[in-house]
């Protein structure tokens, strides 16, 4: 097993980059979305499993007023000096301006590439890539002259000592933030990435652009991902209350807060991928947070029809419908999620890939809120509780099953 690559950031940065709507940590580096380039790259390459992050010839400006590196860099004069630190090191080099707007999945492939052992590869003006059999020949030929001090000096001299350089194998499309506009866009592909691909088809036209629009605001603050869950927990048990009435009216607004705790939901998870605060904690309030909304809407639900039936039949069906929602979470998380480091939902079962586990993940997601929302309009969610009450039991005897059958599920569906 090879050892980890060691991220080299020269900077300074593109110094032309004035844009007074910027927050920036220095002159020479913007802050995107709460992190400075420098920052996100030092808890990107952590995240993608790099031994170090090394700043090469920082500046005070880019440094900040006290000259020392931002946590998780290690501050380097020149190459020479870059040859000492790095000594008994056997692994790649990855090159980058300090421009660079590094990203935890593309550094994860770039980590996993391979190269000649005596070879060079790179992205012209974004990326050098030094396999551990080359280093010691590139960094001497590198400080020679005064030293390489941007991306362009380093491909020149790699390219006299070595000839052209190897494409990288690997799907790596970085950006360099170089003008005013670079930021915004940044700022935009950040955003994007936030995506998931297993959001329902209104999470993702109606939630995901109002979600992001909101973590985008508040990514610069300091607010935290933990934060954004309580706060979306109480705005969803907040909207329980108003089902215990039989009017539209009462009733759409519990729905509204209902949509309202599933959009702010998003905010919590897009924070934490933005400022690299995914935590095991943070996993296990989302999840049970969510679960714990569910019950409080069905629960009430189930009583503001008894009251408005003057019955007590109503109460076995929003008892039905909480029994399904609790019997799914709590089997779940005891199968799946409690061992995960970060707590983290990503299905009800162990084979995702298998077709009833994909029919269960999706139907897992929140696009029942917006039915709930349509019969509210009507005053009519305990339309609503009927079929959760038969759903979600059937739903929680379906996840028992798919976790008890796997290899079976998937002859059949071989």
């Amino acid at each position: 097993m090879r050892e980890a690559p060691i991220l080299i950031l020269l900077a300074p940065p593109v110094s032309s980059l004035r844009a007074s709507n910027v927050a920036r940590g220095s002159d020479s580096d913007p802050v995107i979305l709460g992190l400075s380039l420098i920052q996100r790259a030092a808890l990107a390459a952590r995240r993608a499993g790099y031994g170090q992050v090394l700043l090469l010839g920082g500046n005070g400006a880019l440094l900040g007023g006290n000259g020392a590196a931002p946590r998780g860099v290690a501050a380097i004069a020149d190459w020479r000096s870059l040859a000492a630190t790095i000594s008994s090191h056997a692994g790649p080099l990855i090159i980058a301006p300090a421009a660079i707007l590094a990203e935890s999945d593309w550094l994860e492939r770039l980590a996993l590439a391979r190269t000649e052992r005596a070879a060079w590869a790179g992205i012209p003006k974004r990326i050098v890539m030094l396999p551990a059999g080359s280093v010691v020949d590139a960094v001497q030929a590198l400080d020679e002259g005064g030293g390489a001090r941007d991306i362009a000096a380093v491909e020149g001299r790699l390219t006299h000592l070595f000839g052209p350089p190897s494409p990288i194998p690997a799907r790596v499309d970085p950006m360099v933030v170089e003008t005013p506009a670079d930021v915004r866009a940044a700022e935009r592909r950040l955003l994007r990435g936030l995506v998931k691909d297993t959001d329902g088809f209104m999470a993702r036209h109606v939630e995901r652009p109002i979600s992001l629009m909101i973590s985008r605001r508040l990514a610069g603050t300091a607010i935290t991902p933990n934060q954004m869950s309580l706060i979306s927990i109480a705005v969803g048990i907040c909207g329980g209350p108003f089902f215990l009435s039989a009017r539209p009216l009462m009733q759409t607004i519990g729905a509204l807060l209902f949509l309202a705790h599933s959009i702010l939901d998003g905010c919590d998870g897009e924070l934490a991928r933005l400022k690299f605060q995914q935590s095991r904690w943070g996993g296990i309030l989302d999840f049970w947070g969510d679960n714990i909304v569910h019950t409080v809407i069905f629960s009430c639900m189930g009583v503001g029809w008894s009251l408005s039936a003057r019955a007590t039949w109503p109460l076995a069906l929003g008892a039905a419908a909480v029994f399904g929602t609790l019997g799914s979470a709590g089997f779940v998380y005891w199968r799946l999620m409690r061992s995960k480091d970060d707590g983290a939902f990503a299905s009800v079962t162990a084979s995702p890939d298998l077709p009833l586990a994909r029919l269960l993940d999706s139907a897992s997601r929140r696009d029942f809120i917006y039915l709930v929302t349509l019969l509210a309009l009507f005053g009519r969610s305990d339309w609503f509780l009927v079929m959760a009450a038969i759903g979600a039991p059937i739903y929680f005897l379906l996840v028992l099953f798919a976790s008890r059958a796997p290899a079976s599920l998937k002859g059949s569906a071989e």
